[in-house]
């Protein structure tokens, strides 16, 4: 099991400002691109009426939505204030019932042994301390039940673009791994070895698709996207348009339609595990 980097810096200010980061912008505005994922891994669980599912790193609540959509009593999670607030207006459109709380994925308010499903798209595997993470993934779990992630691979149309912006971004403080190793399953296997019986490894993909130009996609990430449009609006010029342009060469290079709009093909690992 990894162990967490005790000369690491303060893991509170890391987090503060990972948390500061994803509020910056919209991310609702980006996360509806990912609704045809999420509705394949949700209906992949095998999740019926009155199971209690708990969606981790909620964001602006796809999964959440759709497992209560299933008649699932569920709740939902986010370290972001804002997409928390978001969550909980969408619940409402949906005339759904589901709790949402802003707190932390590596800590979080539930009981032992709480959901039946614990669920997590493209959100806890971004928490700075994966050990940390999986063990309170499966902490809340009750025995038997399922700890699923939907994980960003390390190849393809994810990595080229995480990649280029870590190319502009600082470097990541010491001892935080990256976030695309849970895209490996070798990894997951060594992460959840300890704590599942059994473990579903699933490699799958889905079409992201933008009703507009490379550029203009790369326009509304600089606008809503908070990773990259923290880094755009503290560029000075020079290197601004350098960022622009490289990110608008990776949905270039990654762009499989021909009808002017931009439509990419995510790559993402589905992790099934049962608790042991």
């Amino acid at each position: 099991m990894e162990q967490s980097d005790q000369s690491a810096p303060d893991i509170n200010t890391i987090k503060q400002k990972m948390a500061a980061t994803w509020a910056n912008g919209d991310f609702g505005a980006i996360a509806h691109t990912l609704m045809p994922a999420a509705e394949d891994f949700v209906n992949s669980l095998g999740i019926e009426p009155g199971d209690k599912v708990l969606d981790v790193a909620c964001g602006s609540g796809n999964l959440a939505v759709l497992a209560a959509q299933k008649d699932a009593d569920v709740k939902g999670i986010d370290i972001v204030n804002d997409l928390v607030r978001q969550s909980k207006e969408r619940a409402a459109e949906n005339n759904l019932n589901i709790e949402f709380t802003v707190g932390d994925a590596e800590d979080m308010p539930y009981p032992d042994n709480e959901f039946d499903f614990v669920i997590t798209m493209f959100g806890a595997m971004f928490a700075p301390r994966p050990d940390v993470t999986t063990k309170e993934l499966f902490r809340v779990c009750k025995p038997g039940g399922k700890v699923a992630m939907a994980n960003w691979t390390q190849n393809a149309f994810a990595e080229d673009f995480f990649g280029t912006i870590m190319r502009f971004a600082p470097p990541p403080p010491p001892g935080v791994p990256s976030p695309n190793q849970w895209g490996d399953k070798e990894t997951v296997k060594q992460r959840f070895g300890n704590f599942a019986s059994d473990i579903q490894l699933t490699f799958k993909s889905f079409e992201i698709v933008y009703p507009v130009s490379p550029a203009e996609t790369t326009e509304k990430f600089t606008k809503y996207f908070g990773p990259v449009k923290s880094l755009h609006d503290n560029m000075d010029e020079a290197v601004r348009r350098e960022f622009t342009y490289a990110i608008t060469e990776v949905f270039k290079r990654h762009n499989i339609s021909t009808a002017g709009n931009n439509v990419m093909v995510g790559d993402y690992l589905e992790v099934i595990a049962a608790k042991a």
